[in-house]
């Protein structure tokens, strides 16, 4: 059996060596986390690339909430990141019901074709998660899915995640559930005895949360932890 996966958000190429260095198996890119991370730069995403050898999952988010904005934008976002070569990406849009904005996520998707993709935590902020999971779940390259359970966190969301791990390979079910989002260590414990195995954490392993840059130390804390 595989190791359990630690993914780090970073926003620097210093952010990313330390991330590496510190035992990570893979990273989020993301730029402003004041929106709760948007797409980066080009560049950015290039200096990173270069600085480490780790896989990287792209956010593709060009606004603060859960709406795609500007189609046409963000599929040329996509378009600019795959030329420099990202093969991973982290997407997912709802409509101000709360339920998936399908078309959106449809259409973003076929922009990042033939690459591997998470949908991440805007199931959390959805109407009906089941609805979500049932519509997105036979998209091309969709394998993950980011979540805490409840928008807010995995202490409210704990039930649900493990619900939802019990429908394991059932359809809507067959992606890897990666549990991000007020992920503490002390929830390591019982979610690896029960199955679990993708960590996906951010201000928890940097120096001064959000101010701070990644802290190798702190994520060599997570590695052990959930090794």
């Amino acid at each position: 059996m595989s190791r359990p996966i630690l993914e780090v958000i970073a926003l620097t190429a210093s952010d990313a060596q330390a991330a590496q260095s510190g035992g990570a198996d893979r990273l989020e890119l993301v730029t402003d986390m004041a929106a709760d991370g948007l797409s980066p730069a080009v560049a950015d995403f290039a200096a990173i690339r270069a600085a480490v050898d780790l896989p990287l999952r792209v956010m593709l988010r060009i606004r603060d909430g859960f709406g795609p904005g500007d189609l046409d934008q963000l599929g040329e976002r996509a378009a600019a990141l795959r030329a420099e070569g990202a093969e991973e990406f982290v997407l997912g849009f709802l409509t101000p019901d709360g339920a998936v904005d399908l078309p959106a996520v449809r259409a973003v998707a076929a922009a990042v074709a033939g690459c591997r993709w998470t949908f991440h935590r805007a199931i959390d902020h959805s109407a009906d998660r089941a609805a979500v999971r049932a519509a997105v779940a036979e998209l091309p390259g969709l394998d993950t899915f980011l979540t805490s359970g409840a928008a807010a966190g995995v202490d409210a969301g704990r039930q649900v995640l493990s619900g939802e791990l019990a429908k394991a390979g059932e359809p809507g079910y067959r992606q890897r559930i990666l549990i991000g989002g007020g992920l503490r260590e002390e929830h390591l414990p019982g979610l690896l005895a029960e199955g679990f195995d993708a960590f996906h954490v951010g201000g928890a392993v940097r120096t001064d949360g959000w101010a701070g840059g990644v802290d190798p130390a702190k994520v060599a804390r997570w590695r052990e932890l959930i090794d």
